[in-house]
């Protein structure tokens, strides 16, 4: 004869205490996370949520009194505006050709330290340094020591009186941002490089492939994940540059080197729009989060495929 199993009041109490207090547990665990949340809302989130109310609004700070509603008057005046569309396609050109040039330096470089020679770290260090200035500390020491037309080292060397910040001025500015940032690609690839199994290019070796045809077939699959982290990392910092075009152009001549952040700064800290400038953060803002979930997603399924997340 069976018999059926019910559960008793004590039992369904003790699961119940058990379930509790694993909570409790939980949120003991989570506690001392609060307050580094609370400090990330307050320094990020709000002022976004703010930047976004004042973009539905017409206020400029040298018109006292005439900050009213305007719904999406902003936005429809950012995309008519030449000017924003200009330091859009600025924007767009120097990222894409910042990260690709630092990504393809950085490799080469990666791929040099990855080999034994004498005189590696220091060499490593050196390499390494560029990444250490101060972005600001380092558009200063372009504009005065490289750039110079009277003065600067490419004077030196070419000998010849160009005027490189005023007749070539956001490819000036795509040089000092490459040389800051090729060290962060050399370091990541370099990371990969050394991560490879070293078994398998022995074996392909013994094989008989080629430094050539081992580089493309093995270690080059092998770097795609730490490729891709690196463009995507150097995409979100570049996209961003400041200080290498107020320091070195001001976004000049006319808005040949003008980005988006420089122009944004313009109408906000030199126009006092504080409308129109908000409505530009937003659309940065809503532009960076599409183009950076497109690659984490595609990031995401290379680390899948691979079997680095299940």
């Amino acid at each position: 004869m069976s018999t059926l199993s019910v559960d008793t009041p004590k039992t369904h109490t003790h699961s119940k205490a058990a379930e509790k207090k694993g909570l409790s547990t939980a949120a003991k665990r989570r506690l001392p996370l609060l307050p580094a949340l609370i400090f990330v809302i307050a320094v990020t989130q709000l002022p976004f949520l703010l930047t976004v109310f004042y973009s539905f609004q017409s206020w400029n700070l040298v018109r006292p009194g005439s900050r009213h509603f305007v719904g999406l008057d902003n936005y429809i005046d950012v995309f008519s505006d030449t000017t924003f569309l200009v330091a859009l396609l600025n924007t767009v050109v120097l990222t894409v050709v910042c990260v690709f040039v630092a990504l393809l330096l950085g490799l080469g470089l990666a791929i040099l330290l990855d080999r034994k020679f004498l005189g590696r770290g220091v060499v490593r260090t050196l390499l390494i340094t560029p990444f250490l200035i101060l972005p600001a500390a380092g558009a200063l020491l372009w504009k005065t020591t490289m750039f110079d037309p009277t003065y600067g080292l490419l004077h030196f060397v070419f000998g010849t009186d160009v005027d490189w910040l005023s007749e070539f001025p956001l490819a000036s500015v795509m040089a000092q941002i490459v040389w800051q940032w090729t060290p962060f690609m050399m370091l990541l690839i370099l990371a990969g490089l050394q991560s490879q199994a070293k078994d398998v290019l022995e074996a392909a070796n013994v094989d008989g492939a080629g430094r050539w045809r081992t580089f493309v077939s093995i270690t080059l699959p092998h770097l795609s994940r730490f490729l891709q982290l690196a463009t995507l990392l150097g995409a979100i910092y570049i996209v961003n540059s400041f200080d290498a075009i107020f320091l070195m152009t001001q976004g000049g001549p006319g808005t040949a080197s003008t980005n988006l952040p420089y122009y944004i700064y313009q109408r906000a800290f030199e126009g006092f729009d504080v409308g129109q400038s908000s409505a530009m953060g937003v659309v940065v803002v809503i532009l960076t989060m599409i183009v950076a979930t497109f690659a984490l997603r595609l990031m995401f399924r290379t680390f899948s495929v691979s079997g680095g997340i299940k």
